[in-house]
């Protein structure tokens, strides 16, 4: 009966090399921490539920009679501690603008595919001046109107003609086609076949 009620009255201190100490209560935690200097004491319950981010006792809280307590060593560079915590910080913060730098450009590039798929042509400035246009036709069609034309700019403009037939002259579609047939009179026009569907029409400003 003796060791138990003695048991009951002491607190167990524990440190991370294993070593044991019994305190008699009750002592508060800045006793033993005036021992042992740039430590810290933790409850044994307090580390179960909260592992690292169990709060050390103050230096005025006593210890509770049959508590187990682990007196940890603070680590001497906390700046360099504190300093990590930043870095990584950064880092996360960095991850983060680069995921949403990516859905931007995501989003971006899919109003740029929205853009293009309604538009009738795709016109780029080359660096010798041209302008390079690009329409879906059936090959057929195309071999019948360059049988019937007499050079390629009446070539595209029997091309644009039908392709504006073929839309019903719809809003958006007629004006870009019309620019396209009064600017082919006034440069030199080629094509180059790319699938059994698609050519590439080549306006050049005439030098």
């Amino acid at each position: 009966m003796g060791n138990s009620l003695g048991g009951k009255k002491s607190a167990k201190v524990m440190k991370i090399s294993g070593e044991t100490q019994k305190v008699k209560t009750p002592v508060r935690a800045g006793s033993i921490l005036d021992t042992c200097p740039g430590h810290v004491l933790l409850e044994s319950e307090a580390v179960k539920h909260h592992g690292l981010r169990a709060k050390p006792l103050e230096p005025q809280q006593e210890l509770k009679p049959g508590g187990v307590y682990f007196l940890v060593q603070i680590p001497k560079d906390d700046e360099n501690r504190i300093g990590a915590r930043r870095v990584r910080s950064g880092i996360q913060m960095s991850a983060k603008d680069r995921l949403e730098s990516l859905m931007l450009s995501r989003r971006s590039a899919s109003d740029l595919s929205n853009v293009a798929a309604a538009a009738v042509s795709a016109a780029d400035l080359e660096e010798n001046g041209g302008v390079r246009v690009r329409m879906r036709l059936p090959k057929a069609e195309v071999e019948r109107l360059m049988a019937e034309s007499k050079d390629g700019a009446d070539v595209a403009e029997k091309i644009a003609r039908f392709y504006m037939a073929a839309k019903g002259g719809a809003d958006g579609v007629g004006g870009d086609v019309r620019r396209l047939v009064k600017s082919t009179r006034e440069r030199r026009v080629g094509f180059m076949p790319v699938s059994d569907r698609e050519i590439h029409h080549y306006l050049t400003t005439a030098s």
